[in-house]
């Protein structure tokens, strides 16, 4: 499907999820994008982070399973460009249902290239993961340069990452695909099971319980705030660089924190000297990761946004405004 000048029509799958729900947000404020639909089953993602924007006049919503192709090509019907962000996240997840993780993040993406590619889309967005690295010892994390899988769910995001290049190579539909790294802001449900570290640690500082670290606290992740996968997102959507198709960059700010550090940071935020509690290290779990970002600097024009402490300080305020409004909806 051509675009001119004419206004782009946004898919977003997984958009009522943490990082979808803020693209959303994002892109129904650009004046480049005419529509914004989101797809989702609502099985991870909450509605209430969509909410508000039920009446606005670019927004669509369709609840439904990518699982599903026909659910899938009805989603994408006079669609310019997707950003598929729906998928099974968590390691251990994946290791207790490894059935369903394929079938969401490999058959769910297969369903979402393939209905594009009928449809007609211009292009595909994939978030993909850093787990891809797996047992590789490099560092810092480089494109080209991957170890053997983990857990089932590094597996299927692999696979993902296959299944766009042949979709490329076979169908001609271009994609870009992103290797988010720790991924942390607002929006992130702290309440879910297989909640990320920095909600959980960001609660346990609310209500001043030690927050749980598995392992001695010396794993390092490359902590990234949200609002830089949302400046990578419109980069891969909106590049005309011919040259940047077709491509995997990782999505990061190329640096390293340890879990302890991050504990430090939080005692420097709150102000409160609360000493975390240790437990084993989780199966599957990578020892450390740092991504080299110079080729989603170099070809997409990417540059961090917000780095650690002050995405940290940002999430840590949203967090103690929900828990506050919270428990005056108890009151």
């Amino acid at each position: 499907m051509k675009i001119t000048n004419m206004k782009v029509n946004l898919l977003i799958t997984g958009g009522a999820g943490f990082i979808g729900s803020n693209l959303v947000e994002r892109f129904l404020s650009d004046d480049r994008v005419g529509l914004v639909r989101v797809l989702d089953d609502l099985s991870n993602g909450l509605y209430e982070n969509i909410a508000e924007f039920e009446f606005h006049p670019k927004f669509e919503f369709i609840e439904g399973d990518i699982c599903d192709y026909d659910t899938c090509r009805r989603a994408m019907k006079g669609i310019h460009k997707v950003t598929h962000q729906a998928a099974l996240g968590s390691v251990p997840r994946s290791i207790e249902n490894p059935m369903r993780t394929n079938e969401v993040n490999v058959g769910g993406t297969v369903n979402v290239l393939h209905a594009a590619k009928e449809e007609g889309a211009d292009r595909v967005v994939l978030a993909f993961s850093s787990s891809t690295y797996g047992d590789s010892p490099d560092l810092p994390k480089v494109e080209h340069r991957i170890g053997n899988p983990l857990s089932p769910y590094a597996v299927s995001k692999l696979a993902a990452e296959h299944y766009a290049q042949v979709f490329c190579r076979t169908y001609g539909l271009h994609f870009v695909g992103l290797r988010y790294f720790n991924i942390f802001g607002p929006k992130q449900n702290p309440d879910n099971p297989y909640a990320a570290v920095i909600p959980l640690f960001c609660k346990a500082f609310i209500e001043n319980q030690p927050p749980k670290i598995n392992g001695d606290g010396t794993h390092s992740r490359d902590f990234t705030f949200v609002e830089n996968v949302l400046h990578a997102n419109d980069l891969a959507l909106f590049t005309e660089k011919k040259e940047a198709l077709d491509e995997v960059y990782n999505v990061a700010c190329g640096d390293q924190v340890t879990l302890n550090e991050m504990v430090d940071m939080l005692r420097q935020i709150t102000g409160k000297n609360i000493q975390p509690i240790h437990g084993p290290e989780r199966l599957g779990d990578v020892k450390h990761s740092n991504a080299d970002i110079a080729k989603i600097r170099t070809k997409l024009g990417y540059e961090p946004k917000v780095f650690m402490f002050e995405g940290m300080k940002q999430v840590y305020e949203w967090n103690k405004k929900v828990h506050e409004e919270r428990q005056m909806q108890q009151v």
